[in-house]
Formats: C-alpha cells, structure tokens, sequence
C-alpha cells in the first residue's frame, strides 16, 4: 500500500472500511509528518494526543458506516473547537477556549473524523498572504519563501504538503479559493448559507462562508456533503435539500453552456494567467460543453464595494473585543485606556486598517454616501450573474491574477494585496458558489488555478464540470519536501 499521507480521502475511507489499515496507523502517519514540517508553520494548536487517543477509542469500536470514519482532519483555527484553544490567528484571542463546538466541525465530528489541530490563518480571516497571523507567517510547500495564499494559508498549505488529508477554511472575498490556487489544491467556496456560520469567528456576516479543501474533486465533494447542514443556531442558514455530492459525480457535462466573461481580462493580466483560461476554455470544449462569451458590467466595481461592506462589517463584529469577558486584556488606569490599550496592543496593523476604515464608512455623514451606495452597487453585481444564468448553466474565470508570490514582497502596499481577489471577490457579494482547481503551473512551476462559479445551491453543477476538467487537465503538483529535515 502507497504511503498513508499520499492517499487521498476517498482512498483512506476505502482503506479503514475494508480494515486495510488502522484510524490509529492513519492518525499516527498524519502526526508524524505533521512533527517534520515545523518549518512550514501551519499549526497554530495542536492535537496531537487527543486524536490519537480517539483513533485508539475508534479502532475498539468501529463504526464504518460513517462517511469519515477515524479520518484525522486538522481545522482552519476559525472554527470554535469545544476545549480547543481558538485564536483567529490574533493576540487579542491567544488565550480564548471555546466552550461550544462550531456546527461545521460537529458535522465532521458526527461523521467519524478526528482533530489533529488547528491551523495558522491572517489574523481574524483578514489577509491574501497568510502573513497578517499573530503567530507569523506560513511557508507555501511549493518553493521556499513563498506566500500559501490567504486568508486560509495554513489549511492549503498543510493539505498541498499532505499533513492533513483534507480541511476546511472560510472564505469571505476568496480565502479558500485563492489559497487553493496558490497551493495546487481544489477549495470550494459554497453558496452562502449553504453551511452553517454557527461558532466560526465572524469577520463579515454577510461574506463569510465556510467550504472544503482538498486534494481533488471528488474529496472535495464528500467533505461538502458532510458540512453542508441547515442549522436553526444561524439565522443566514438556509433549508434546502442537500445531495449526496460525492454520489452525484458524473464526467458527463455534454451541452452544458459555459460562460467566458469578457470583464475579467483585467488590464496587464499576466501572459500565463491568460493562456490557462484559453487552456481551461479549450479543456470545456474536449468535455462537450460549449463556451459563450458573457457580460459582467459592474466587475470592475466589485473590489472597492468588498473594500467598503467587509471592513463595515468587520468594525461592528470586532467591536465585542474589548478586554473585559474573554480574550486579551491590557491593563489601564479606566476603563476607557483598558479599552484603547487592548485594542491596539490586540490586533495587527491590518485588522486595525480594516476597523478604521469600516468605522469611517459608518460613521454619521458617511454611511450613505458609502456604506449605503455600496451595497446598491453589491446588488447590481448581483443582477449581472443572474442575467448571465439565462444563458449559461456556469462561468469559467481565472482563479488568481497571479500564481504565488515571495513572502514580504507586497507587505508595504495593501491596494496590490487586495488586486489578489479580483477574481474571487464578485462570487462572495453575490451570494454564488464557487470551485477552484489546479491547471497548470507558471514559468517558475508554480501552480495555477481555474474557477468555475455556479448559480445558488447549484454546487452539484460545478462539482462535475470540475470533475471533468480535473480528468481531462491530470495537473500534478511537483512538491519535494524540502521543509524536512
């Protein structure tokens, strides 16, 4: 049998049902690797006994009935774990232990995995680098020195280096996607309302979606089919019938019409990024489905209206950290210095930015002029996608503007790490799904992804055009371990 941390989800599920192998031999070959790849700087917590103690319990008492049966998983630490420290990646929750469990990694739970631990993240999801962490940043596995993408950096780069078969992250404006595209891994961004935002720290209410990540489509289409639940604890969850994904997979996407959005060829678009959408398109076509252009108007305004309802948003969840029931406290001679001081001895210089700058938006004289013409604008991006859907059944688009870059290379200038979610961020203000997949590599061999977007609830879709893509493009990502040892 290949080695355990190279098989994928599926091949693992198989394995631990036909008792090929052990949860404990599986759970012990993630830890181990996991102990060697220090150097990447994935783990904020780890979990290392507890999961071992529970593949031990599972192994007495197996259920392979399970969709994930004795499968260790590490977490984006986003994600509230009941007795597991929780820290957003910030000082401010360095210390937070939850005492409830997100509904998102329940359902994992429920379903037989194990926690190996939680993953390093830009500082309360607020980042395209993963360089924004407290507790700093994380190396991509592709080449050293190089940024995993973010804000879900650490779950990429611990999945694409194999110390985790498959994880979860958030994305808000792009923070599975874009990681995903960076790391040559496949990360889909569901519809909103589709999982539950139930125990995930918030950053934007009305962005924020968690999804899996995985190694290919089809692990990516059972980890979906295990988080996706209504749940009456979130009141933007949404009660629809949910699919058996994984069982719905079919290559068979003949007819399909796939639009080819003439506004995302974005002024100086690298040479490489456009001849892999030409391939991507060309691959749509060897499927059997037919491409046609389509119109997206309002693209060009979907970064500065993200730039004005996230940091809204942000301001008004982050405002609850305040020094006084849980988290950091700094001390103060009143209340109002504990206060000043915590918040700024707290949070990082970016989430500090995007306080300020939501603060503004808000402000009186400014929410209208702002704020209120922002989410007008949010509301015809909206408009375009639905129009295009009358012709088309999903669009094909870049997943990045660029493959990934050196770490510290775009720290002094936030507008060029913002441009990173050109692409990713209209999907999240309209609401849509969204798959990222590997296609090819650039000039250096890094990787780069494509993105299918889907019309609402309309994951099954994407799942199998990105299944049929994935078969016809056979990427394969050239990672040496040179973090080990």
């Amino acid at each position: 049998m290949t080695e355990i941390t190279k098989q994928t989800l599926s091949d693992l599920v198989e394995n631990i049902k036909k008792k090929k192998v052990s949860s404990t031999e599986v759970t012990k070959a993630f830890i181990e690797r996991s102990k060697k790849s220090k150097k990447l700087n994935t783990y904020i917590t780890e979990n290392f006994n507890a999961a071992l103690d529970k593949a031990k319990k599972f192994d007495e008492k197996p259920n392979l009935d399970l969709k994930l049966p004795g499968i260790p998983i590490a977490v984006k630490d986003l994600f509230c774990t009941k007795n597991v420290r929780t820290t957003a990646g910030s000082k401010i929750l360095n210390n937070f232990i939850p005492t409830y469990e997100s509904t998102v990694t329940k359902n994992i739970w429920n379903e037989g995995g194990i926690l190996l631990g939680k993953l390093n993240c830009d500082e309360f999801a607020m980042g395209s680098s993963n360089e924004t962490s407290f507790f700093g940043n994380v190396q991509n596995p592709i080449s050293q020195n190089l940024v995993p993408g973010g804000s879900s950096g650490g779950s990429a780069s611990a999945l694409a280096a194999q110390l985790t078969p498959v994880t979860i992250g958030t994305d808000t404006g792009g923070s599975i996607r874009q990681p995903a595209s960076f790391t040559g891994t496949v990360g889909l961004k569901p519809t909103y309302g589709s999982c539950s935002r139930y125990g995930i720290v918030a950053f934007a209410s009305s962005l924020d979606q968690a999804g899996p990540m995985s190694q290919n489509v089809k692990d990516c289409a059972l980890l979906y089919e295990v988080i996706s639940s209504y749940d009456k604890k979130d009141s933007t969850s949404i009660d629809f019938k949910r699919n058996n994904y994984s069982q719905k997979l079919t290559k068979d996407i003949k007819g399909k019409k796939i639009g080819v959005p003439k506004e995302y060829r974005v002024d100086n678009m690298p040479k490489e990024i456009d001849e892999l959408w030409q391939k991507g398109i060309k691959c749509i076509k060897n499927c059997g489905a037919e491409i046609i252009e389509i119109s997206l108007p309002h693209t060009s305004y979907a970064l500065p209206t993200y730039y004005i309802v996230a940091p809204a948003e942000a301001s008004s969840n982050l405002a609850r950290y305040d020094g006084v029931k849980y988290g950091f406290r700094a001390e103060g001679k009143n209340l109002i210095e504990m206060y000043e001081k915590t918040r700024s001895e707290g949070f990082g210089e970016e989430v500090q930015r995007r306080i300020m700058i939501g603060t503004y938006v808000l402000s009186s004289g400014y929410y209208d002029a702002y704020y209120l013409k922002a989410q007008k604008v949010r509301k015809l991006i909206k408009n375009d996608f639905d129009e295009a859907y009358k012709k088309v059944d999903a669009i094909l688009t870049p997943s990045t503007p660029s493959s990934a870059f050196k770490i510290g290379e775009k720290n002094n200038d936030p507008v060029s790490m913002y441009l990173n979610d050109i692409f990713t961020v209209p999907v999240n203000l309209a609401g849509l799904p969204g798959i990222s997949i590997p296609a090819g590599h650039d000039s250096q061999g890094y990787p780069l992804g494509l993105q299918i977007i889907g019309k609402s609830f309309d994951e099954q879709n994407i799942i199998n055009i990105a299944y049929s893509m994935e078969e016809k493009i056979e990427f394969k990502n050239n990672i040496k371990d040179w973090w080990i040892g």
